[in-house]
């Protein structure tokens, strides 16, 4: 069978230069169920838009029939394109974008079930939603060739160097409603086949609060992320009042003792969680500064109006030299089951 590893594609590191970001506008349904609850989303996924839009450009997929509604929110710099929507987590139903050994543009389209068929969820529409954007893409790129895995994955469960490795959860890639019938084998065998990875690095699952009504079941991009080769940058829950005092601890010990695909022990770099630790109902929140986004000369970072935000800002300044860090409030985001990273995905420069 021909794959992307096959042709010499791989999945590029967040950090390789973009040509685009993708985002999706938040429509009536399950997730935003009121109209004061749909009008505080689109507020923030809007703030989220305007930052980016600063550094790269921003494409904004927005439901059938209501163009008129995104302008009013977004920046005129943000372009918008209308199909058919269910949610706006554009980091799990948008395409997984990859670049062959010449910087050809291909993608992978993962298969999209709402998080593991959950019952509130909807993928009528999401389900095609990344071969819509491979289609818009060949537009102005000839030909982008979109390659269909038959795994059910999202892009937040996935986080790779660019040199060949991959994070992942167990509860979200082998987990009920996923791949439950698959072996671990098989399926790093297709994420490798169709990221152009070599090497896996299982966390053996994500943050309390993510196995909630509204959670993906453990994915990764709140956990851990790759800030650059050899080095991990993970959340740590510093109060041992919280659930994932210890979770943390034992998923910072896994990546201490892993090896990429380099063959280099992870160096991990500790990131604190926000100092709250319950939201309204007093439910414990899985508020996390790794689920962050590296645009174009900046880094989107998540703000929860919390003393750490600085300290989070500071240690990904230093993570990333050269790059602006830019705060944003992601309260109502995570509100709704996710952050920043979740509601966008990066389009690798081409060439």
């Amino acid at each position: 069978m021909t794959t992307p590893a096959s042709l010499g594609y791989r999945m590029p590191a967040e950090w390789h230069p973009h040509e685009r970001t993708w985002m999706a506008f938040p429509t009536d349904n399950p997730t935003f169920d009121e109209p004061a609850h749909l009008h505080a989303a689109r507020e923030a996924w809007a703030r989220v838009a305007n930052t980016i839009v600063r550094y790269e450009p921003v494409t904004l997929i927005v439901n059938t029939g209501e163009l008129a509604d995104a302008r009013r929110y977004v920046s005129p710099e943000v372009e918008l394109v209308e199909r058919p929507l269910d949610d706006a987590w554009m980091r799990d139903i948008g395409p997984t974008f990859l670049l062959g050994e010449n910087g050809e543009l291909a993608a992978t389209d993962w298969v999209f079930n709402g998080w593991g068929a959950q019952s509130w969820a909807r993928w009528e529409h999401d389900q095609h939603i990344a071969e819509a954007i491979v289609e818009l893409t060949s537009v102005g790129l000839t030909g982008v060739q979109r390659f269909a895995s038959k795994l059910i994955n999202e892009g937040g469960g996935i986080h790779v160097d660019g040199e060949g490795t991959v994070l992942v959860t167990e509860t979200v890639q082998l987990g009920e409603g996923r791949n439950s019938d698959w072996t671990k084998e098989a399926v790093e065998a297709e994420l490798h086949a169709f990221l152009g990875t070599t090497k896996a690095i299982w966390l053996p699952r994500g943050l309390t609060r993510d196995y909630d009504q509204f959670g993906t079941r453990g994915h990764i991009d709140i956990v851990a992320s790759f800030v650059r080769p050899g080095v991990v940058v993970a959340h740590v829950q510093p109060d041992p009042a919280h659930p994932d005092h210890e979770v943390c601890k034992e998923l910072v010990a896994i990546l201490r003792t892993s090896t990429d695909a380099a063959g280099r022990l992870l160096e991990v770099i500790e990131m604190p969680a926000p100092t709250v630790l319950t939201d309204e109902d007093g439910e414990p929140v899985d508020f996390s500064y790794i689920n962050h986004y590296v645009a174009n000369g900046a880094v989107i970072l998540c703000a929860f109006d919390d003393p750490r935000d600085q300290v989070a800002a500071g240690i990904l300044a230093e993570a990333y030299p050269g790059r602006k860090i830019e705060l944003v409030d992601a309260r109502e985001i995570f509100a709704n089951g996710g952050g920043i990273h979740c509601i966008t995905q990066q389009q690798p420069q081409a060439g």
